[in-house]
């Protein structure tokens, strides 16, 4: 099998519409997990969805799963999702609590907020080069798809790379500890936004997200609000933003 230089394979998971394949990179001696779901038919090269996991969660948090399946069997997309910090695989107690977890990422969060930023928008970019080396994916458009923990750093990471040309952000609003940073790269995301807000937020205040909104560069930006608590984000809301995604990635190049 053609390989990325750097990236080591790991096994495949189960038999099925799309390809799944595990992934390790090291980078500054650290190694980072992951997961690339790819169509099983037809020839590439694929668009690729980048998909950041929520606080507590991992690449291989159910709806993670769903939408990086989905994505390579239903609308011949690859997906590729890696573990952030105290998360997952780069844990070395695998059967942590969630709420261990999560605390544990306040803790980085506040403490500091922008060497782990720093450190989550590097791992990415480095993932995301090695995996565009791959003929499959060699030369595809790039989303992202990430809310909450995903927003909070992955919206450094869309503001930071201009491969990327669509992104779903949200669950997330000008507050935190790194609110500065926040507040700094929010205008440099000019791509092609959908933003998902809880209308019932009791982490995010409506508010706080709707600034954050009002604050993205985006010139075509869009705003899905739904009623209900943070964790309780409809289906509804994963299926218009899957679509969303595609249709930008799927567009006809301008000119």
């Amino acid at each position: 099998m053609p390989t990325a230089p750097g990236m080591e394979w790991h096994d495949e998971g189960p038999a099925g519409a799309a390809r799944e394949r595990r992934f390790t990179l090291v980078r500054d001696g650290r190694t980072v997990p992951g997961v690339l779901w790819t169509p099983r038919q037809g020839a590439g090269p694929w668009p690729l969805v980048l998909i950041g996991h929520g606080g507590s969660g991992s690449k291989d948090e159910g709806y993670v799963v769903t939408i990086g399946r989905g994505l390579a069997t239903t609308h011949r997309v690859a997906a590729a999702a890696i573990d952030g910090p105290v998360h997952g695989d780069r844990r070395n107690d695998p059967d942590a609590t969630p709420i261990l977890v999560i605390a544990q990422f306040a803790q980085l969060w506040a403490g500091d907020g922008e060497t782990m930023t720093d450190t989550m928008v590097a791992d990415w970019r480095a993932v995301l080069g090695t995996l565009l080396e791959l003929p499959e994916l060699r030369g595809g458009p790039v989303g992202w798809w990430g809310v909450s923990m995903g927003t909070i750093l992955g919206l450094p990471l869309v503001a930071a790379d201009p491969r990327i040309s669509a992104a779903v952000l949200g669950l997330m609003g000008l507050t935190g500890p790194t609110r500065a940073r926040i507040e700094r790269d929010a205008p440099r995301v000019r791509c092609p936004v959908l933003f998902l807000v809880q209308w019932d937020d009791e982490m995010f205040r409506r508010e706080d997200a709707l600034a954050l909104w009002d604050a993205l560069g985006s010139s075509d930006k869009r705003l899905h609000a739904h009623p209900g608590p943070h964790g309780a984000l409809p289906s509804e809301a994963f299926e218009s933003s899957v679509a969303f995604l595609v249709a930008r990635l799927r567009a006809p190049a301008p000119g």
